[in-house]
């Protein structure tokens, strides 16, 4: 199998300051840009695993330039090229520290909730009676607080608020954006066969103007059914056909791992990489319509790097 980026450690010029998410390397350039490089480092169970996944990083950077684009007239966002296939330049911006969650489907999360009985998340009620995968009356926002160590937790409007975290007037704003975004999103996946479940947005400020940042619609960061077969799934108590990486959640399930403690990460194999890989590239066509083109990753870090290099130098000339 091909190269995969797992780990970045270059130098720009007017370099300020890296940070290493578990899939993203961030480079910040003279405190004014922000340089977002997809690696190909995969993550489940809150663990980074051992081995990257040749071409992932492009699916995920290419998907996110995509739908920034086919939303910057509802909301600006913080991106201003895509020097590499794998990286996306934008402005630096302070980020709130919540992330807007919002749900068009009881899954995941609220399912689990709902399951124990809760009838409100978020300070959000849910209606009695509903089934997992269930369609809500009206789309639902649930945030979280944006964790640095550890998992985001649940929050309410009410507790954002109180706490100061974000101003009402700001705050408004944000889940206006949420919801035309998510109904922006919801109607170019109905396009390609597609439901968007849930996802979440993260917001930020250049001054006093606010800025979509971050990746959206991702399989990363969104759930995904196929709407051919939705509604008799639903009637039969079937489980729903999904576009995510639960496939990868599942094989670790199957080998013995769901992230807890003294248990070993499975030997993923060449076979499996590949496997995850074209399942990447799956994702990319049924959920843009348009064929994956491969970029040359033969020497794919000389190539990332070079790409930044030559857009920092055009951009300060």
């Amino acid at each position: 199998m091909p190269n995969a980026v797992v780990k970045t450690n270059f130098n720009f010029p007017g370099q300020t300051n890296l940070y290493i998410g578990k899939v993203r390397d961030v480079y910040h350039i003279k405190d004014e840009l922000l340089i977002m490089v997809t690696t190909d480092r995969i993550s489940a169970f809150d663990v980074v695993l051992p081995k990257g996944i040749p071409y992932k990083g492009q699916v995920l950077n290419q998907i996110a330039s995509r739908f920034l684009d086919d939303t910057s007239d509802i909301v600006p966002n913080w991106k201003i090229a895509t020097p590499d296939p794998m990286v996306t330049v934008g402005r630096l911006c302070e980020p709130f520290k919540v992330e807007m969650v919002i749900r068009g489907y009881l899954s995941g999360h609220a399912w689990r909730e709902y399951k124990s009985g809760k009838r409100t998340l978020c300070g959000v009620a849910m209606p009695e009676g509903m089934k997992e995968n269930d369609k809500f009356p009206q789309p639902i926002i649930t945030p979280t607080t944006k964790a640095m160590i550890g998992h985001d937790e649940d929050i309410s409007r009410e507790e954002i608020l109180q706490s100061g975290l974000v101003s009402e007037e700001d705050y408004t704003k944000l889940e206006n954006y949420t919801r035309q975004i998510f109904a922006r999103g919801t109607e170019i996946a109905a396009k390609m066969g597609l439901i968007l479940v849930d996802t979440k947005y993260e917001f930020g400020k250049d001054g006093s103007d606010i800025y979509l940042i971050d990746e959206i619609h991702t399989p990363d960061s969104s759930r995904y059914f196929y709407l051919e077969g939705y509604e008799e799934r639903q009637n039969k108590g079937e489980s729903q056909k999904q576009l995510s990486k639960e496939f990868v959640r599942e094989w670790l399930i199957a080998n013995g791992f769901q992230g807890k403690e003294g248990q070993q990460v499975p030997e993923m194999s060449e076979e499996f990489v590949t496997q995850v890989s074209e399942r990447y590239i799956e994702l990319y066509e049924s959920i843009t319509g348009v064929k994956f083109e491969r970029a040359d990753i033969s020497n794919v870090l000389k190539r990332v790097e070079s790409n930044i290099n030559n857009f920092i130098t055009a951009y300060y000339r």
